[in-house]
């Protein structure tokens, strides 16, 4: 879990008890240190942030499961109607688009004049 360096254990363990209401039996973490490998153009060394990883170790049998973020959002019978008939305006259009130009006298469609 990569987390704000200034984060601590203890605000990590609160962050995850008060928001995801998991307990939380213990939080080790480390600070990774960026690459310094990289040059820029001008041959100067391109240092990459450092960065805090925490390893969360939940109460006896208890699981960790991410929140949906994005429900699906559940249609309305007059919603239905709604959509089928913005999808068929969207298909006719399409299907204009897709048609033979009379004009073109038989030069295909991907053969630009």
């Amino acid at each position: 879990m990569a987390r704000n360096v200034l984060m601590t254990r203890v605000d990590l363990k609160n962050y995850l008890e008060r928001i995801y209401s998991v307990p939380v039996a213990s939080v080790r973490t480390r600070v990774q240190h960026g690459s310094n490998r990289k040059r820029d153009h001008r041959n100067v060394r391109v240092k990459k942030p450092d960065y805090k990883v925490a390893y969360v170790q939940l109460a006896h049998g208890q699981t960790f499961a991410f929140p949906d973020l994005f429900p699906e959002k559940k249609l309305s019978p007059e919603g239905d109607s709604a959509d089928r008939d913005v999808q068929q305006e969207l298909l006719e259009e399409r299907q204009k688009r897709q048609s033979q130009d009379p004009r073109r006298g038989g030069v295909p469609q991907w053969f630009g004049l």
